[in-house]
């Protein structure tokens, strides 16, 4: 059997921590930010640990991280 590709596009956007969680960036901070207040764009800088079954779907994707 042929070893398993790690999917780069997900290696790049999301980490797993030592304990098994998936930690990503939050969304919409990119471009835009003009009308967004600095509330918003500071609560977006922070990363967080995405829900168990999405976790789950993407450790499918990174087989050796």
């Amino acid at each position: 059997m042929p070893k398993m590709k790690t999917h780069k596009g997900a290696k790049k956007r999301v980490k797993v921590t030592a304990s098994g969680k998936v930690v990503a960036m939050k969304t919409g901070k990119r471009h835009l930010n003009w009308h967004k207040s600095g509330k918003t764009i500071r609560q977006k800088g922070r990363k967080f640990t995405l829900a168990k079954p999405e976790a789950e779907r993407i450790k499918l994707l990174l087989p050796y991280e």
